[in-house]
């Protein structure tokens, strides 16, 4: 099969095996090339672990600190007609460079939020790593049923309190454009929280516990995004920073049952990149391209595995963590930098189409969009045939 590209909107409905497989590979070589982190993890598991900053923490506790990584991730695998996904073929990469370097690595494929794949998750832990010492908790879905009850929640992009009316980028067409969007009501917003918020990471948390597999000292964090003032009124202040304020609220409880183990409970702030998830906001493509101009001009600009192996160097695993009034371990605030905001400022209100490409990087936000489904990696054959049929090494059925 020859894989092109298509896009829809905000997706792309392809994925490259190959240009996944070697996406995964830049990646892996970045974190050897940092060298070890002292007195990392050695036994980890990683919810949401094919994407994204749920990828690079598997790669950087993997190929960082010799760690043991078990994933959980909710995957399509591909047919002879047609693609797996992404998250599929970054998962069977990353086994295959984990396995060759003699490192356990398996992966669990499905519904994260339900109490089946809890409870497999803690059986392959007690049959292959007896406990783990640090979970990593990176899901993000559009949707979610609560193990308990049964409702079915989805969560919405939009602005609490008034309907709003902000600049970004019709990725399909390049212009720029306003946006409008209409404020969420009371339920949407709960339901937003049910999805993305804190409940099912506490859950995850006490199942573990009660299970007896987490070890002693072992630590926990949850990925947040704040963001500036410019993305506040659809992000931070919107239905999905409701989710994330929940995330804060229920740190307090996780990191309180923790201290039963000496163990450490921690949101933590990230920068803005270019994910699945960051694609699908309204106003992003348009924020990330004028912040890409500036950062990258800086020499101060970051993807994923970089801000999850600083993450880890820098905070998760250091005796001086860069934390902030909450308690938050922080990696964002070389994009909160005042000289690079004021550099977003000027320019997010008075772009043009015709401006684009020389105030914003639109044509590295683009590169990064693709290379997120294994296209425009370097080295990579596009017109070459592939065999869109992959499998996972450790795939636990």
């Amino acid at each position: 099969m020859i894989v092109q590209p298509r896009i829809r909107g905000f997706i792309c409905i392809t994925a490259h095996p190959t240009g996944c497989d070697a996406n995964v590979k830049q990646q892996i070589d970045y974190v050897t090339e940092r060298g070890k982190v002292e007195n990392g993890p050695k036994k980890v598991l990683v919810i949401g672990a094919s994407t994204g900053y749920g990828l690079a923490a598997r790669i950087s506790t993997a190929f960082g600190s010799d760690a043991a990584t078990l994933g959980v991730v909710f995957e399509r695998p591909g047919s002879a007609k047609k693609t797996g996904t992404a998250g599929w073929y970054n998962t069977a990469a990353f086994e295959k460079y984990a396995h060759q370097q003699g490192l356990y690595a398996r992966t669990i494929n499905g519904d994260a939020f339900s109490d089946e794949i809890k409870a497999q998750t803690i059986e392959t832990i007690k049959n292959d790593l007896g406990q783990v010492d640090l979970v990593i908790y990176s899901l993000a879905a559009p949707r979610r049923t609560h193990p308990k009850t049964g409702q079915v929640f989805t969560s919405v992009l939009k602005p609490q309190g008034a309907d709003i009316t902000l600049p970004g980028v019709d990725t399909d067409k390049k212009e720029v454009t306003q946006f409008s969007l209409t404020a969420a009501t009371d339920e949407e917003i709960d339901n937003t929280i049910a999805v993305m918020g804190g409940e099912d990471w506490q859950m995850w948390i006490d199942a573990l516990s009660e299970a007896g597999v987490l070890a002693d000292n072992a630590k926990t964090t949850a990925f947040t995004y704040l963001g500036p003032e410019v993305t506040h009124q659809i992000y931070w202040n919107g239905s999905i920073g409701a989710a994330k304020k929940d995330l804060d609220k229920k740190v307090l409880a996780i990191r309180e049952s923790m201290k039963a183990i000496g163990g450490e409970a921690y949101v933590s702030v990230l920068k803005a990149v270019v994910t699945q998830s960051s694609s699908a906001i309204p106003v992003m493509p348009l924020y990330l391209s004028l912040l890409f101009k500036v950062m990258k001009e800086q020499g101060t600009h970051e993807g994923c595995i970089e801000q999850i192996a600083g993450l880890l160097h820098d905070s998760l695993y250091s005796a001086t963590p860069i934390t902030d009034g909450e308690g938050r371990l922080r990696a964002d605030y070389p994009e909160l930098a005042a000289d690079v905001q004021s550099y977003v400022s000027e320019h997010w209100n008075t772009v043009t189409t015709e401006s684009l490409n020389d105030v914003a990087d639109f044509t590295g936000y683009q590169q990064e969009f693709l290379r997120l489904f294994g296209f425009g990696i370097e080295g990579v054959d596009y017109d070459q045939d592939v065999n869109p049929e992959v499998e996972i090494p450790g795939l636990i059925a």
